[in-house]
């Protein structure tokens, strides 16, 4: 039915692969384009003639706008999946707009020199991609991404009127390293060291990094601490649920982790601000991720689980009423799939969802989008299909 073209070879972008040749019927030919193309004909030499997609490969700089547009004017492809960094957000849309294509990511975008990341310069663009009839997708991985459509759903179906919001995401896998981190750690640490952040009553709350601690019993893996982060989809929850009066996320971290966070914290290791060493410029954070674990090597030694979803209250026919929506993923079940533990699992196949909706024309309102605003009955039944099944709750346990 369509083509797409997909920026990135790492973990996510695997997983989305794979799950593409999976729905064949509709990616009917992708393009995997990468800086480092050795991975990507590696990636196309392990999946061909695993189905009827066609897939072939290219060497691109997502930071060049011109090698980007080349690219895509050669492929041509329905949708240009961005499953790179997000500090590559704005260039590839850029691209997507002087080509005439959809575009797709996982997460808003990020200055590499900034630790702070809002949708704001993504979202400036909705009159241009409107103006050229495109659609772009921002945030279609889990969360943000299926914890949006997750509290679409919950309004479509069950509140007349959403109050709270709390984004819940816990991963119970362990995979023996002192420290690691399960998905991009220059990113990964940004984000667990920026302060917190939640929106209440109309206003923004900022707190210290991790100083909102609870404690939630996960089914499936169990109490586990969790603490208050700042999340992107909070703030485009903030601005597309009518009336909400509360929105908050919580990420879990073992003892362990946040030790050895805060020593490297106190050394200066986490710190984005370029320092002289021998007579060059680096940056601490970039020098401790090519010194840490390769998240996409955590797969075969990664066991546990995770679940991710959202517990909601509000009102349905004037009576108050509660919801617990979520997923979960087995580790080591997502490794034998596709070769990637569960956290890229997560976010590479609703990545696939959002972009095959996109194609076969399910989706089809025009401008800079979030997940939420679209239907989100077909994306919540292409989960069950695809390896993410739902679980629903009607009498959760809430957080205080």
């Amino acid at each position: 039915m369509g083509k797409a073209l997909i920026i990135g070879c790492g973990g996510v972008a695997s997983v989305a692969i794979h799950k593409c040749v999976e729905n064949s019927k509709i990616f009917e030919e992708i393009c995997i384009a990468s800086r480092t193309i050795e991975k990507c004909n590696a990636l196309k030499a392990k999946l061909d003639g695993k189905s009827t997609t066609k897939i072939s490969t290219a060497k691109v700089d997502a930071n060049d706008v011109g090698a980007l547009v080349t690219l895509i004017e050669n492929f041509q492809p329905d949708v240009v999946m961005n499953l790179a960094l997000p500090y590559h957000d704005l260039k590839i849309m850029e691209a997507c707009l002087k080509t005439g294509k959809n575009y797709l990511d996982t997460a808003n975008y990020e200055p590499e020199n900034s630790a702070y990341f809002e949708y704001k310069q993504q979202w400036a663009l909705d009159e241009d991609f409107k103006r050229a009839g495109l659609t772009a997708l921002l945030g279609c991985g889990f969360d943000p991404g299926v914890s949006g459509i997750f509290v679409a759903y919950a309004l479509k179906h069950y509140f007349d009127r959403i109050d709270t919001i709390d984004i819940l995401d816990c991963n119970g896998g362990e995979h023996g390293h002192h420290f690691a981190t399960n998905f991009n750690p220059e990113i990964n640490i940004r984000e667990v060291t920026a302060k917190g952040e939640y929106f209440e009553n109309g206003n923004w709350i900022e707190t210290e990094p991790l100083a909102i601690k609870r404690v939630y019993n996960f089914p499936e893996i169990g109490e586990r601490d969790m603490y208050l982060l700042y999340h992107e989809e909070i703030e485009s929850l903030a601005k597309n649920i009518p009336d909400v009066k509360r929105i908050r996320f919580f990420m879990t971290f073992g003892q362990s982790y946040l030790t050895h966070l805060k020593c490297l914290e106190n050394v200066g290791m986490t710190s984005i601000e370029p320092i002289d060493f021998n007579g060059q410029k680096i940056v601490p954070l970039q020098f401790l991720k090519a010194v840490l674990p390769d998240p996409a090597s955590l797969g075969a030694r990664t066991v546990g689980k995770t679940n991710i979803g959202c517990v909601i209250t509000g009102k349905k026919d004037s009576q108050p009423k509660n919801y617990y929506v979520y997923n979960v993923c087995d580790h080591q079940a997502a490794y034998r799939e596709v070769g990637s533990q569960a956290i890229s699992y997560t976010t590479g196949v609703p990545a696939m969802i959002g972009a095959a909706l996109l194609i076969d024309g399910t989706w089809n309102l025009k401008g800079v989008r979030n997940v939420e605003e679209f239907d989100p009955d077909p994306f919540m039944d292409a989960l069950n299909k695809f390896g993410l099944p739902w679980q629903e709750n009607f009498f959760p346990a809430l957080v205080d």
